[in-house]
Protein backbone atom coordinates (compact mmCIF):
# COMPACT_ATOMS: atom_id res chain seq x y z
CA UNK A 1 0.00 0.00 0.00
CA UNK A 2 1.68 3.12 -0.77
CA UNK A 3 1.93 6.31 1.54
CA UNK A 4 -0.93 8.37 1.18
CA UNK A 5 -0.63 11.94 0.06
CA UNK A 6 -1.78 15.17 0.51
CA UNK A 7 -2.23 18.62 -0.90
CA UNK A 8 0.53 20.96 -1.77
CA UNK A 9 3.04 17.68 -1.80
CA UNK A 10 5.63 17.52 -4.51
CA UNK A 11 5.68 14.67 -6.44
CA UNK A 12 7.71 13.12 -9.80
CA UNK A 13 6.06 10.78 -12.42
CA UNK A 14 8.28 8.98 -14.84
CA UNK A 15 6.44 9.18 -18.08
CA UNK A 16 7.61 6.88 -20.91
CA UNK A 17 7.71 8.49 -24.49
CA UNK A 18 8.51 8.01 -27.75
CA UNK A 19 10.03 9.94 -30.47
CA UNK A 20 12.66 10.31 -33.26
CA UNK A 21 14.31 13.12 -31.32
CA UNK A 22 14.49 12.29 -27.07
CA UNK A 23 14.89 15.44 -25.13
CA UNK A 24 17.24 17.09 -23.01
CA UNK A 25 15.62 15.57 -20.08
CA UNK A 26 15.59 12.01 -21.53
CA UNK A 27 16.83 8.55 -19.43
CA UNK A 28 16.85 4.99 -20.30
CA UNK A 29 16.99 5.84 -24.03
CA UNK A 30 16.48 2.62 -26.31
CA UNK A 31 15.24 2.42 -30.07
CA UNK A 32 12.53 1.03 -30.82
CA UNK A 33 12.44 -2.37 -32.60
CA UNK A 34 11.43 -0.81 -35.82
CA UNK A 35 14.66 1.46 -35.75
CA UNK A 36 12.87 4.93 -36.70
CA UNK A 37 12.23 6.13 -33.64
CA UNK A 38 13.49 6.06 -29.41
CA UNK A 39 11.56 4.60 -26.66
CA UNK A 40 12.63 6.77 -23.18
CA UNK A 41 11.50 8.07 -19.98
CA UNK A 42 11.62 11.92 -18.86
CA UNK A 43 10.61 12.68 -15.24
CA UNK A 44 7.50 15.03 -14.45
CA UNK A 45 7.57 17.39 -11.77
CA UNK A 46 3.74 17.87 -10.46
CA UNK A 47 2.26 19.13 -7.65
CA UNK A 48 -1.13 17.38 -5.25
CA UNK A 49 -3.88 19.40 -5.38
CA UNK A 50 -6.17 17.08 -4.32
CA UNK A 51 -6.79 13.96 -3.11
CA UNK A 52 -10.06 11.41 -4.18
CA UNK A 53 -11.29 8.89 -2.05
CA UNK A 54 -10.97 5.89 -4.92
CA UNK A 55 -7.08 6.50 -4.14
CA UNK A 56 -7.00 8.69 -7.08
CA UNK A 57 -4.96 12.14 -6.29
CA UNK A 58 -5.56 15.32 -8.85
CA UNK A 59 -2.20 16.63 -10.13
CA UNK A 60 -0.83 20.20 -11.48
CA UNK A 61 1.33 20.37 -13.74
CA UNK A 62 3.82 23.45 -14.45
CA UNK A 63 1.65 24.91 -17.29
CA UNK A 64 -1.68 24.47 -15.49
CA UNK A 65 -2.74 21.15 -16.96
CA UNK A 66 -4.47 18.76 -14.65
CA UNK A 67 -4.31 14.92 -14.55
CA UNK A 68 -5.75 12.19 -12.22
CA UNK A 69 -3.42 9.49 -11.66
CA UNK A 70 -3.89 6.00 -9.30
CA UNK A 71 -2.04 6.76 -5.93
CA UNK A 72 -0.34 3.58 -6.00
CA UNK A 73 0.94 3.81 -9.67
CA UNK A 74 4.76 2.64 -8.99
CA UNK A 75 5.82 5.55 -11.78
CA UNK A 76 4.72 7.95 -8.99
CA UNK A 77 6.54 9.36 -6.14
CA UNK A 78 6.76 11.89 -3.26
CA UNK A 79 9.65 14.11 -3.91
CA UNK A 80 12.58 14.27 -1.31
CA UNK A 81 13.75 17.52 -0.06
CA UNK A 82 17.11 17.54 -2.13
CA UNK A 83 15.45 17.32 -5.46
CA UNK A 84 12.70 19.46 -4.05
CA UNK A 85 15.49 21.75 -3.93
CA UNK A 86 17.88 20.91 -6.84
CA UNK A 87 14.28 20.94 -9.30
CA UNK A 88 12.52 23.61 -7.47
CA UNK A 89 12.40 25.84 -11.20
CA UNK A 90 10.52 22.72 -12.36
CA UNK A 91 7.56 22.01 -10.29
CA UNK A 92 5.12 24.16 -10.36
CA UNK A 93 4.01 26.93 -7.89
CA UNK A 94 2.33 25.45 -5.14
CA UNK A 95 -1.05 27.49 -4.15
CA UNK A 96 -2.26 24.61 -1.33
CA UNK A 97 -4.54 26.80 0.55
CA UNK A 98 -6.28 28.57 -1.96
CA UNK A 99 -6.35 25.43 -5.27
CA UNK A 100 -8.07 26.40 -8.19
CA UNK A 101 -11.55 24.43 -8.49
CA UNK A 102 -11.36 20.94 -10.52
CA UNK A 103 -12.58 21.47 -13.93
Amino acid sequence: MSAPFNPGDYVIYRKQKFSVHPGPHAKEIRPCPQGDSYSYEVEKFWVVIAVERSNKIVVCTRRGKRHTIDAGDPALRRAGWLERLLFRRRFPVSDATHPLPIA
